[in-house]
């Protein structure tokens, strides 16, 4: 009678371990999971990041347009003023190629 209280007590073991092995494959499964969602937000993130620098710099772009169409006389200052950010900006790309 021993042993057979020992089988089973076995079996119980058995299935226990199973069940464990199996929920242990699903939170694997569940983490994969969320491992793949966090790099599509990550992802995601970076690209509303990017649209948000490129408003910013549209928005700027706009305000020294208006500046140089309201007031004719800084007109002349301004432009100055953005060909030497160009120039700076035309250095730096050339900087980098290299």
């Amino acid at each position: 009678m021993a042993k057979e209280a020992q089988l089973q007590q076995l079996q119980q073991i058995e299935d226990k371990l199973r069940k464990l092995l199996s929920r242990y494959a699903d939170v694997q499964q569940q983490l994969s999971s969320a491992r793949d969602e966090i790099k599509l937000l990550e992802t995601q993130l970076n690209e509303k990041d990017q649209q948000i620098k490129n408003f910013q710099n549209q928005e700027n772009i706009v305000k020294i347009v208006d500046t140089i169409a309201g007031n004719p006389a800084n007109s002349t200052e301004l432009k100055l003023k953005l060909n030497e950010y160009i120039r700076e900006i035309d250095k730096c790309i050339a900087y980098l190629r290299d």
